[in-house]
């Protein structure tokens, strides 16, 4: 694989000052936040992949829930970003589905608060064409487990607490999945390159030592998978 200059250690070119028309505006948790990589995340990632490179304005919090992005459309800041922004990507429901799995939930309890994830991240996409001054690309990006993965998760949860990990991120995937053909959105799944297209991949190599979020290359793995798939729907 030929990685970025991100990944091989060179040092990345400096961030654009401030936002600007065409810009990539990132929402959502702690994923795309780039928490626990020390590495550039994969919104920023994307970014630099177009031809020409655009800035990007990265607005993803770790910790945040769907509510959480949802209450952030409120901020003037957001609004003059999302404005601007010729792409915007939202990833964003694992701490909800999270909550549900650490509390013991069962299948209707991922269905019911995926449904809500679904319906937030739908009103937010429709709320960010509204702010919208032109054309924008929404990207939804899905995940390959809400909860830690790889041999973390296995050794934290189990095999039976793995195998509701991934009802739980079923369960959400199709809700993004759903909210991002009703809002005429793209949905860009990540499971694929994470697990494998029959799911049994292990994915410990692509995760930080936490087993929760993706490391140097994950990010990598991730903007690659949405910029191939905006190419696609091209």
């Amino acid at each position: 694989m030929l990685l970025s200059p991100a990944i091989s250690g060179a040092e990345p070119p400096p961030p654009a000052a401030g936002p600007a028309a065409g810009a990539v505006v990132a929402l959502g948790d702690s994923v795309p936040a780039g928490s626990a990589c020390d590495c550039v995340p994969f919104p920023d990632l994307y970014a630099r992949m177009q031809v020409p490179a655009v800035p990007s304005v990265n607005l993803a919090r770790g910790g945040f829930s769907s509510d959480d992005v949802w209450a952030q459309l409120e901020s003037p800041d957001t609004h003059e970003d999302l404005r601007r922004a010729g792409v915007i990507m939202i990833m964003v429901g694992a701490n909800d589905l999270a909550a549900a799995f650490d509390a013991d939930g069962n299948d209707a309890t991922y269905q019911r608060v995926a449904a809500r994830v679904g319906d937030n991240v739908a009103a937010t996409i429709d709320r960010i064409r509204e702010l919208h001054d032109g054309p924008v690309t929404v990207l939804v990006l899905g995940y390959w487990n809400v909860v830690k993965d790889g041999s973390v998760g296995l050794a934290e949860y189990g095999d039976a607490g793995m195998a509701q990990s991934a009802t739980a991120t079923r369960y959400l995937n199709q809700a993004l999945r759903d909210a991002a053909a009703e809002t005429a959105a793209l949905y860009v799944p990540t499971y694929p390159a994470f697990k494998g297209v029959a799911g049994n991949q292990d994915p410990t190599d692509l995760l930080a030592d936490d087993g929760d979020h993706p490391n140097a290359v994950g990010h990598e793995l991730i903007a690659r998978a949405a910029n191939a798939a905006v190419a696609a729907s091209g």
